[in-house]
């Protein structure tokens, strides 16, 4: 089951031709891979305090099906695709809250596969994540 966040879309969210400027589509994807975090207990800066380390997005790709425009609503999703000892990948869609097609499928907007990388915060570099971590991720 994929984790949920709300967003709409406002002025500052869209380009000169009233559209969601494409690289907003990323910012909304973190902030539903942050509240997925947090939704499981995992606040990101108390995780860097207590462990050391942090997330960092490592790889990218997205696919634009429609655009959005000013004042729409859309539901950004999270899905766990795959966990492993110093990553984690997942699928993310940004779809339309009202819109939906025949047999009642929300609209797509954009979707995306994310890998997160688990580096050391000092020195960026990978690390292996602690094992309290990927246990509540999987």
């Amino acid at each position: 089951m994929a984790f949920e966040f709300p967003v709409r879309i406002y002025w500052e969210d869209t380009d000169a031709g009233g559209i969601v400027f494409y690289a907003n589509y990323l910012k909304f994807f973190e902030r539903a891979r942050t509240e997925w975090l947090r939704s499981l207990g995992i606040g990101q800066q108390a995780l860097r305090e207590r462990t050391g380390g942090i997330f960092v997005v490592s790889e990218t790709a997205i696919k634009y099906h429609r655009p959005a425009r000013l004042d729409d609503q859309l539901v950004v999703t999270a899905r766990l695709q795959e966990a492993g000892r110093a990553s984690i990948t997942l699928v993310q869609q940004a779809l339309s809250k009202t819109e939906r097609t025949p047999p009642g499928n929300a609209l797509v907007h954009c979707e995306g596969t994310i890998r997160i990388g688990w580096v050391d915060a000092a020195t960026l570099r990978p690390a292996r994540m602690p094992s309290h971590i990927l246990e509540v991720l999987k």
